[in-house]
């Protein structure tokens, strides 16, 4: 067995609780719950962490890189609903986690990275783990990433104050859009989905997610950043 090897073993019992906590916070999930159970989280985090990689917490992971609360993360995957043959496009990941989860539920992933030596680190962990169903381009995020569109679904792990509208055009039909939308301090998970007449918008719990960097300007027209048409919230 590789140090790896060895590192990736690692963590098992907390890993499993980390499961059940998800499962007691409401993700009902089956494939989400063992995506998040299968993928080593502490792998993708610095190696001092050890078993705190498996709180629900967001721990820095660089000075402009956070990997996400796992609640987080899994309730986007399961927002998501995807199925095993969807092409998912993910940005603001930062340290690949999520991508890796991703690349469990789905057929193809492709994960925008800003910084160069983000992008490699991320590449290097995830062929060290054998996924090989995660592409990690290097880019702004908030312009999406048209040369690979369209997606079946579009994931934006970090805060934007509108829907920008370039990631809209990006979704195939009947494409899920999966944003936390609302303030620099406090946003709502929000689902939009293009449909033959449109789009349509439902939103979630609250969360609280760093703001994309380098956002732009683009609003999707029709949208009430406000007040979303449509409100579903889970206690």
């Amino acid at each position: 067995m590789t140090s790896y090897e060895g590192r990736r073993e690692k963590y098992q019992s907390e890993r499993q609780r980390m499961v059940e906590r998800l499962q007691q916070r409401g993700i009902r999930d089956e494939r989400v719950l063992a995506a998040m159970s299968r993928i080593p989280r502490h792998c993708f985090e610095p190696e001092f962490l050890g078993s705190s990689s498996y709180e629900d917490c967001a721990w820095p992971i660089s000075a402009e890189h956070t990997l996400g609360r796992p609640y987080h993360i899994a309730r986007a995957c399961e927002l998501a609903g995807l199925s095993p043959h969807d092409r998912v496009l993910v940005i603001g990941a930062g340290s690949g986690f999520q991508a890796a989860v991703l690349s469990q539920l789905c057929g193809e992933v492709t994960q925008l990275e800003l910084t160069p030596e983000r992008a490699e680190s991320t590449r290097r962990t995830l062929a060290e783990l054998g996924i090989a169903n995660v592409s990690v381009v290097l880019g702004d995020g908030s312009p999406g990433h048209a040369a690979a569109a369209p997606y079946d679904a579009i994931l934006v792990a970090a805060g934007v104050p509108r829907v920008p509208a370039p990631l809209v055009d990006q979704l195939a039909r009947d494409g899920r859009l999966i944003v936390p939308l609302g303030s620099d301090f406090l946003q709502h998970f929000t689902v939009l989905r293009r449909t033959e007449a449109g789009t349509e918008s439902h939103a979630f719990e609250a969360c609280t997610f760093t703001p994309l960097r380098r956002w732009k300007e683009a609003t999707h027209e029709g949208h009430d950043r406000a007040r979303p048409p449509q409100q579903h919230v889970r206690s």
